[in-house]
């Protein structure tokens, strides 16, 4: 028997009860990032979570488009443990491409969705303060050393008031990873890392990671080795195996912060799932990897 359009709708009900006058925290990055159809439903369902009642926070990267935009002007894009290294050069790059194109392009799409988006960045109105990341330790060839990654940031205080502002007026606030230190120098902070920090500082009852793959595997070439559930304290054993790698280690390492702090669930989804976002909160069945404590 087919599956009927009201029981999509009744399978629905309870969650958007659930779920109702709660605050989400989305990560959008990866290819979904130059992929127009994909950022087309991605913003949809954004809107459509206004539209009942959640307040939806989205948060932006952009490392494909910084990659590109690098490699464009005859620059080597170069990553220490998931981190972009990013000299003077590259945190000009990548604020223009962070502030001055991908975030006024997802504001755009929302006004087209019917909703009212509003771009930030970590430095209006002092929301993100952050200060200069130590020199990463890395092993080359056998050798341990301790590699300066430039103007990488991370996060020491999450000034939430003009996000709370801004959602309780109706408007989806758009944030890039760019903060500010204490000298007013800016930084460029990772976008999982960020949700993260501002999902904690929120209280949000959901924070969303997506992804260009269905969460976390155990096996990278292998997607039927999807691993569901995480728990919190299992993130550092399974970076330590190498389960957990590359730009999966800062996505995992948010998602545990974020927990710790007081974020009830963390999901980690493949954002080119045609509306991966309705799938994961309002189906029984969800998609990708969940975070959460042991206490659960």
């Amino acid at each position: 028997m087919p599956h009927k359009r009201e029981n999509v709708l009744i399978e629905a009900l309870p969650y958007i009860r659930e779920f109702h006058d709660s605050i989400m925290v989305i990560k959008v990055g990866g290819h979904a990032m130059v992929d127009p159809k994909i950022m087309d439903e991605i913003i949809q369902d954004i809107v459509l979570l206004r539209y009942v009642g959640i307040h939806p926070v989205l948060v932006h990267g952009g490392g494909p488009e910084i990659t590109e935009k690098m490699q464009r002007m005859g620059k080597k894009p170069e990553f220490v443990g998931g981190l972009r290294i990013t000299d003077d050069e590259t945190l000009e790059i990548a604020r223009m491409v962070l502030v001055g194109n991908i975030n006024t392009r997802i504001v755009s799409l929302i006004g087209q969705h019917g909703g009212k988006g509003i771009g930030l960045s970590g430095k209006d109105g002092k929301m993100i303060l952050a200060k200069k990341k130590p020199a990463q330790r890395v092993v080359i060839e056998g050798v341990e050393q301790h590699v300066d990654i430039g103007w990488v940031g991370e996060t020491e205080i999450i000034n939430p008031e003009i996000i709370n502002i801004v959602t309780r007026e109706g408007y989806i606030p758009v944030i890039s990873p760019i903060a500010m230190d204490a000298a007013g120098n800016a930084l460029n902070i990772n976008a999982d890392t960020v949700a993260g920090d501002i999902a904690a500082a929120l209280h949000a009852k959901k924070l969303i990671l997506m992804t260009d793959v269905p969460g976390l595997l155990r096996d990278i070439k292998n997607q039927s080795t999807r691993i569901s559930r995480v728990t919190v304290e299992d993130v550092e054993t399974l970076i330590d195996e190498g389960v957990i790698s590359g730009g999966m280690t800062p996505k995992m390492r948010s998602a545990a912060a974020a927990t710790i702090s007081g974020v009830e669930r963390v999901h980690i989804i493949d954002g080119s799932v045609s509306h991966s976002i309705l799938l994961e909160l309002f189906t029984d069945a969800g998609i990708g990897t969940m975070v959460y404590t042991d206490q659960d």
